[in-house]
């Protein structure tokens, strides 16, 4: 290839375009990642590759890289540990954000006394897949009256902090109402500071920090049982699942700029609905949530919190918190109206697995577990995969429109398509240009995806004149030329080089051994002719006036190659060519199409000249 030729080198792939995600129909899909898990309860990654699964029973595993189980688990503390009742047992786990250097991390379980117990651990100094089970720091113990309502989640927010989601103390309805009693624990989001000298001190910032008849660990309070909350690795806002009693399940929302303090409103109110409003306020006095669904219905009967989905392998889901139902295995979305709003989706009827918590990896990507059956889920977008792959050809010239994008398509057939060409009809887009194209591809469930491809070109640098006088030269670097006047070629004139014979504007087309042709800018160009006849002997040109033909015939004083050139009265070339003398000449110059008119035959050599005017009938 040469210089001339520059190749788009591009791969054809989804370009970096914006799309409007949430406008499209996603279908969420459940993929089996890992299984042989016993009754898992939490997945939790310690800022690598690795996953980390809980087991309720009291024993963490990890699954690696790969997506497999090792055999040795992480740790194992079922001796201290009360599963016995259905929400109790080993509950929740996190790691410390700086786990890499201090190699601690948190666990909320119920000790063998029925209390919640949290725990710090270290990992082993010599195996990072193995803890050392004799390295527990309690922090702390909250006793439960009741065997349910445990809640068990913990995880560190933006801001380095430790927050713990803490049950009502179970039975039912909150009978000692310790969700609104401020000197408890029980019903609340707790939030302390582990780095302190002390087991932990409690952060300046807490909204109860110096107030009088409530604990200062209280982040937040009137909470039933937050199963399941995460933080929004991208904005910080925190995302709560709370079960309800008999009739709303909910999910709550806090702004990651809020200060603590919020009242949720439990057992005062269930959802948006009063409860026991025995000693409450108005239910503007309280913070609602964001979504409810009936409890018992067919839409489920107990929440698990799940995430917002900021990981890359699917662009649909960008945004969107996605949570489930522990009872019915739907999944929905929630996402902003954009008017202060919220719209929640159902995305997926799965069958009832017991989905009892999700989970993030290092990328953002989303998990879920099953207790029933043990099994560990990659939570996918089916309809992502509409459009499994494209086969794009290249336009191999400018201009040539022989571009080809051909999708190749794993949806469920019959497909609509919507291509930025305004091709409708067909997967296979055709005559196209070098660029970027896009489509929207609908399958029969209503999945919708958008790609975009590039199409690979070819650009042709184009040649450069150089004029001394009326000699032209242009660049070496193509197979052929074409020389112009005025736009129109010049017969004849098919080399690099050129000898203007009148004044005009000269261009020059190149052409390479690929077939790819460039057009350079225009020269304009003087020439001064010369007054020194051409000596030629018998000259004829007939006949005068011509009609569609006219014939020249001389003998020339020397053999080889003489130009002729008909111009009009202004000088302006029309037609010129080259006619041999060896020494005489008798030549038909085909000029039918030109129009009625007075004309200028020249006749030139070594820069003399001979002109005799013509006429066209």
């Amino acid at each position: 290839m040469t210089a001339i030729m520059k190749k788009w080198i591009l791969l054809a792939a989804c370009a970096g375009v914006t799309l409007s995600l949430w406008s499209q129909q996603t279908i969420l899909g459940l993929a089996p990642y890992a299984s042989g898990f016993t009754r898992p309860v939490d997945i939790v990654n310690a800022g690598d590759d690795r996953l980390f699964v809980v087991e309720q029973r009291g024993i963490i595993k990890i699954i690696n890289g790969q997506g497999q189980v090792l055999a040795t688990p992480f740790l194992n503390i079922d001796p201290r540990v009360n599963s016995g009742a259905n929400e109790r047992g080993l509950l929740g786990l996190t790691f410390h954000p700086d786990y890499a250097e201090n190699g601690y991390f948190y666990v909320n379980y119920t000790n063998n006394s029925g209390h919640t117990h949290i725990s710090r651990f270290s990992v082993s100094a010599d195996n990072p897949n193995v803890a050392n089970p004799d390295s527990e720091l309690t922090l702390f113990v909250i006793n439960q009256p009741y065997s349910n309502h445990n809640a068990g989640d913990l995880n560190f927010g933006p801001d380095g902090y430790l927050y713990i989601g803490m049950g009502d103390g179970g039975s039912g309805g909150d009978p000692q109402n310790y969700s609104q009693n401020r000197l408890s624990l029980l019903g609340k989001m707790l939030r302390i500071d582990v780095d302190a000298d002390s087991l932990y001190a409690i952060p300046p910032t807490n909204p109860f920090v110096n107030t009088e008849g409530i604990r200062p660990e209280v982040w937040a309070i009137g909470l039933r049982n937050p199963w399941r909350f995460s933080f929004d690795r991208l904005t910080g806002d925190l995302w709560i699942g709370d079960v309800g009693q008999n009739e709303w399940e909910e999910i709550d929302f806090q702004r990651a700029n809020s200060p603590g303090g919020e009242n949720y409103g439990w057992r005062c109110y269930e959802g948006f609905e009063a409860y026991n409003t025995s000693g409450c306020g108005p239910i503007s006095d309280y913070t609602p949530p964001i979504h409810t669904y009936a409890t018992g219905s067919t839409q489920g009967c107990s929440v698990t919190g799940g995430y917002v989905y900021r990981g890359e392998a699917f662009p649909n889901l960008q945004g969107l918190y996605i949570y489930t139902d522990y009872c019915s295995g739907r999944i929905w979305t929630i996402r902003p109206d954009g008017q202060g709003g919220w719209i929640n989706e159902q995305r997926l009827q799965a069958t009832n697995q017991e989905l009892s918590s999700f989970g993030e990896d290092l990328d953002g990507e989303l998990y879920v577990s099953s207790l029933n059956t043990g099994n560990i889920y990659r939570v996918i977008d089916r309809c992502e995969t509409i459009v499994a792959s494209a086969s794009v050809q290249p336009e191999t010239c400018p201009g040539a429109l022989n571009g080809i994008i051909d999708l190749n398509l794993a949806g469920v057939p019959p497909y609509t398509f919507a291509w930025s060409n305004e091709q409708l009809a067909d997967s296979l887009a055709v005559y196209l240009t070098a660029g970027e194209y896009s489509v929207t591809v609908t399958d029969s469930r209503g999945c919708t995806v958008t790609r975009s491809y590039l199409v690979p070109g070819v650009v042709v640098d184009p040649p450069v004149i150089t004029a001394n006088g009326a000699e032209l030269s242009a660049t070496p670097d193509f197979a052929t030329y074409q020389w112009l006047l005025g736009g129109e070629p010049i017969p004849g004139a098919n080399s690099a080089t050129h000898t203007a014979l009148v004044s005009g504007v000269y261009t020059v087309q190149g052409t390479t051994a690929d077939g790819c042709s460039a057009v350079s800018e225009g020269v304009s160009v003087e020439v001064t002719r010369t007054a020194e006849p051409l000596a030629l002997y018998d000259l004829r040109v007939s006949p005068n006036p011509f009609g569609h033909t006219l014939s020249i015939a001389f003998t020339a004083p020397e053999a080889g190659e003489y130009r002729w050139q008909l111009t009009g009265l202004d000088g302006r070339s029309l037609r010129q060519g080259v006619v041999v003398a060896a020494p005489a000449v008798a030549e038909t110059l085909p000029l039918n199409d030109l129009p009625a008119g007075n004309y200028l035959l020249r006749l030139s050599r070594n820069g003399k000249e001979q002109v005799v005017k013509v006429q066209k009938q």
